[in-house]
C-alpha cells in the first residue's frame, strides 16, 4: 500500500520513529538544510531511524536526486539539536529538516551531484510556498549552531537556490588584500560586527570582544555567504556582504 508524502514533489515514505510533537505555539517558519556527515547513504538512512540514536530530519536526499520522507512535516522531527536562531531556542518545533547524503567534513566533503541539487531545490520550493517560510530563515544547520556545526558546509551551491528562489542570497564581495578584525581584538567595530550578526540572527554576545564564540560565528557566516575563504577573520569582504545581505531584509529597507 503506497502511502502519499506531504510534498508535491516526488518522493516516498521511509518512516523513522523519531519525532515528537511540535510546540502548541510554533509556527513552521524555518527550512534547516544539513548534510549526513556519514560514509554512505545507507549508514545514514540507517541512524536517522534507529530509535537509539535520538535524531531524524523530515526529509533525506540522496545523491541520485531520489527524495525519502522520513518524519511528518506535522511533527517535530529531532535534526536541529542546541540551536538559535532570531531568539528561538527551540528550532524543530518550528522548522523542516532536510538531509543530504554526503560525507562530510569528516569523512571526505565533496560537492554535491547535480541531481541532488535539483531535487533539493524542487523540494525546498515547494516546502517553502506551502508553509510560506521567508528566503532569510532558509538556514545552514551550521548557522543554529556555529559552535558545533559545519554543514551543509561551503561547497554547498545557495547561488543555485536562490536563483530558482529559495534562500536569502547577494553575490559575495570579492575577497581584497587587508585584515580587518580577527579574534582577541576589542572596541567599538567588533561591537558593531556583532550587533549587525545578531541582527541577521545568529547568537553572538555583543560585547565587544572578538572572542572565540564570535570567530565560531564569523566562520558560519562565512560558510554560508561568503564561502570563497572561511576562516572566521573578518575582512572587507566579509563585513560588506553581511552589510548587503542585511540592507536586503524588508524590515530595515
Amino acid at each position: 500500500m503506497s502511502v502519499a508524502t506531504d510534498t508535491g514533489v516526488k518522493a516516498r515514505v521511509h518512516p523513522s520513529p523519531n519525532h515528537g510533537d511540535r510546540a502548541a505555539e510554533a509556527p513552521i517558519d524555518m527550512l534547516i538544510l544539513h548534510y549526513t556527515g556519514m560514509q554512505t547513504g545507507e549508514e545514514a538512512l540507517q541512524r536517522l531511524c534507529d530509535p537509539r540514536s535520538e535524531v531524524s530530519a523530515h526529509y533525506v536526499v540522496q545523491e541520485d536526486g531520489s527524495i525519502l520522507q522520513c518524519v511528518p512535516e506535522a511533527r517535530r522531527a529531532w535534526h536541529a539539536g542546541k540551536s538559535f536562531w532570531k531568539g528561538e531556542r527551540d528550532i524543530n518545533s518550528r522548522s523542516i529538516g532536510v538531509e543530504m547524503v554526503n560525507p562530510g567534513h569528516e569523512f571526505g566533503y565533496r560537492s554535491f551531484a547535480e541531481p541532488q541539487i535539483e531535487a533539493v531545490i524542487a523540494l525546498c520550493a515547494d516546502v517553502c510556498a506551502r508553509h510560506q517560510i521567508h528566503p532569510w530563515m532558509v538556514l545552514a544547520h551550521s548557522d543554529i549552531a556555529p559552535s558545533r556545526k559545519e554543514d551543509p558546509g561551503e561547497l554547498f551551491p545557495w547561488d543555485k537556490l536562490a536563483a530558482a528562489g529559495v534562500g536569502h542570497y547577494v553575490v559575495p564581495e570579492p575577497i581584497g588584500s587587508g585584515l580587518f578584525m580577527q579574534e582577541g581584538e576589542e572596541g567599538q567595530p567588533v561591537e558593531a560586527l556583532q550587533s549587525m550578526l545578531a541582527l541577521y540572527g545568529y547568537e553572538v554576545d555583543i560585547n565587544g570582544r572578538f572572542d572565540r564564540r564570535t570567530s565560531e560565528v564569523v566562520t558560519a557566516f562565512q560558510r554560508h555567504f561568503r564561502p570563497e575563504k572561511v576562516d572566521g577573520v573578518v575582512d572587507a569582504s566579509t563585513i560588506e556582504t553581511l552589510h548587503n545581505l542585511l540592507s536586503k531584509l524588508p524590515s530595515l529597507k
